[in-house]
């Protein structure tokens, strides 16, 4: 069984995430292309699974996430299908939330290369900043296994998961965001490549600290925003404080009631509310405000701590006073240990007032 232990499959309520590459044993038709996706889409619709299919010169490329039952399922099917060969995992683990929540599966036939433009556009003076352009490139061509080399070297040389964060992975999302702003390639492009970010993110490690068990007791809840399809900001902050011992939901609604009810029924001590990391989104400052506002009011007896984030803080485009936030973090790295700071004041605050 994929992502099981002997106890049975682990991280209840997880979405299990396995990617794959073959070798074709002849080389597809776009008609056997689509009738290959069609007959898969009906039976990934019977298990939960979601995904995407990439085929170019000769070799797939696919993810599929959902059930880790259903994974298996399918799984089996594929290790079976005879019109593929030297099938190799790239990758196998569980996550809170899927990349491709709207797609039962989607076909890709070949990516761009990444734009010349938009390698040469990054330089900066920290030493991490070299590895920008190559993130990217990876990123946008699906190369997941280099992608996590990269950052297993860098791990070994010792940079810390904040730094990681900092300068290479929310700067390579911004990147490629500009690539798409500028038609150097395209929505799919930009989805997919943030989808191995998020993928890559989950690579990187947060150093404990002695704040970390007092942490243990609080609880967030992680949202974009209502409609936001980007998912990197909130698949970071899991991660991170998921590793410092809070307890972690997540929620993608779809509408302020949708988000509004999940935070009135998890009851967190303190809800993060993200745009997307690669595009600015300018035009989002009044909607997210009045995002804000409501999920303040869902709980008004007890103290929410209300954080934002996304490229729109991050390049200080708009301010926590502008949608009425307690903070507005211009990175995931180090969000934990300040929101783990705001959280204990509003309770302090809020004994004072009851005694």
């Amino acid at each position: 069984m994929l992502l099981h232990d002997d106890n049975g499959p682990t991280g209840a309520g997880m979405i299990g995430c396995l990617t794959y590459q073959s070798r074709a044993a002849s080389p597809p038709s776009d008609a056997d292309l689509d009738e290959l996706v069609t007959r898969a889409r009906a039976r990934n619709n019977r298990h939960g699974v979601t995904g995407m299919l990439l085929y170019e010169n000769g070799r797939y490329l696919q993810t599929l996430e959902g059930p880790p039952t259903g994974l298996d399922t399918i799984w089996s099917s594929i290790r079976q299908d005879e019109r593929h060969a030297e099938i190799e995992v790239l990758t196998q683990h569980l996550v809170s939330g899927r990349l491709f929540s709207d797609w039962d599966l989607l076909l890709y036939r070949k990516l761009d290369q990444a734009p010349k433009s938009l390698l040469e556009k990054l330089r900066r003076k920290n030493p991490l900043a070299q590895h920008v352009p190559a993130i990217v490139q990876y990123a946008l061509e699906a190369d997941e296994p280099k992608l996590n080399d990269l950052f297993a070297r860098l791990n070994e040389k010792g940079w810390s998961g904040d730094a990681l964060v900092r300068e290479l992975l929310e700067p390579a999302a911004r990147m490629m965001g500009d690539a798409w702003l500028a038609d150097e390639c395209s929505e799919f492009d930009l989805t997919l490549g943030l989808g191995m970010l998020q993928m890559a993110g989950h690579a990187v490690r947060y150093s404990k600290d002695a704040d970390d068990l007092r942490d243990s007791r609080y609880t967030i809840l992680l949202a974009s925003a209502p409609g936001e399809p980007h998912l990197f900001g909130p698949s970071l902050l899991a991660d991170q404080f998921t590793d410092a011992g809070w307890g972690v939901e997540m929620a993608f609604p779809t509408s302020n009631e949708a988000l509004t009810n999940q935070i009135n029924e998890q009851q967190p001590d303190a809800v993060d509310i993200a745009l997307s990391d690669a595009l600015p989104r300018q035009n989002k400052v009044s909607k997210l405000r009045e995002t804000v506002r409501q999920s303040r009011w869902s709980l008004p007896d007890q103290p929410l701590v209300v954080s934002v984030g996304g490229r729109l803080f991050a390049e200080a485009s708009a301010t926590a006073e502008q949608v009425g936030a307690d903070l507005a973090r211009q990175s995931a790295a180090g969000t934990r240990v300040t929101m783990g700071e705001l959280v204990e004041n509003a309770r302090r605050a809020q004994e004072k007032t009851q005694s």
